[in-house]
């Protein structure tokens, strides 16, 4: 579908561009959210008419985002959340989980304002895009953590799986050492009874063998 964009789309164009999209991604995002209008001979009139007014706000817009950025841009939030020894976390943090922490220390921003390719799933500082507006972002970093311990360490640059690892890898190695001692200890009982079972065929086979030379 041909659209003609009402503001910046990232990777498609500016305002007043024509562009070919996909027509899902026109009917479901693009046009009702009123990022563009169908490219159509009443709509390019009605664009160019309006076109003026439309730049007039675009422009009024970005001024207002880039007043709001200041007090967005390098904000830095702590989420704790439950994770695994190697960092996984039993969860995500999404998109709302970071507008309402950032909202928590006075900086106001929309779930839709916040760019995540896809849900953060690890421990650790992550950098994340904030988009006030099509030609406005900042970046805000989100401090995910066990404990408050552990992300005030992560926030003086200290990598805690790295050192947790380094800590108790003895003790995982042992464990892994005994684990597979006891599998091996499991299994061999089992090769044991195995082996008179399998030897039962070859007696069996040589009872008529003893009967034949008995008849000879």
């Amino acid at each position: 579908m041909e659209i003609i964009l009402l503001e910046r789309v990232e990777k498609l164009g500016a305002i007043g561009d024509v562009v070919k999209v996909k027509d899902g991604y026109a009917r479901n995002y693009l046009l009702p959210n009123k990022k563009a209008l169908r490219a159509n001979d009443s709509n390019r009139k009605l664009f160019e008419t309006n076109r003026a007014r439309i730049e007039e706000d675009n422009a009024t817009k970005r001024s207002e985002a880039e007043k709001d950025s200041k007090g967005v841009e390098g904000k830095s939030v702590q989420l704790i959340r439950q994770a695994s020894n190697v960092g996984h976390l039993y969860g995500s943090v999404s998109a709302r989980d970071i507008a309402e922490a950032l909202e928590a220390v006075g900086a106001k921003v929309g779930r839709s304002q916040v760019v995540l390719d896809k849900p953060i799933k690890a421990l650790g500082v992550h950098e994340v895009r904030i988009a006030l507006h099509p030609e406005v972002s900042v970046t805000v970093k989100v401090n995910v953590a066990r404990s408050p311990e552990e992300a005030e360490l992560q926030a003086q640059g200290v990598d805690v799986m790295a050192d947790m690892f380094e800590r108790d890898a003895p003790a995982i190695i042992e464990e892994e050492e005994q684990a597979a001692e006891a599998e091996a200890a499991a299994e061999a009982p089992a090769a044991d009874e195995a082996g008179p079972a399998e030897e039962a065929p070859a007696s069996e086979e040589a009872a008529p063998a003893e009967e034949a030379g008995e008849t000879e």
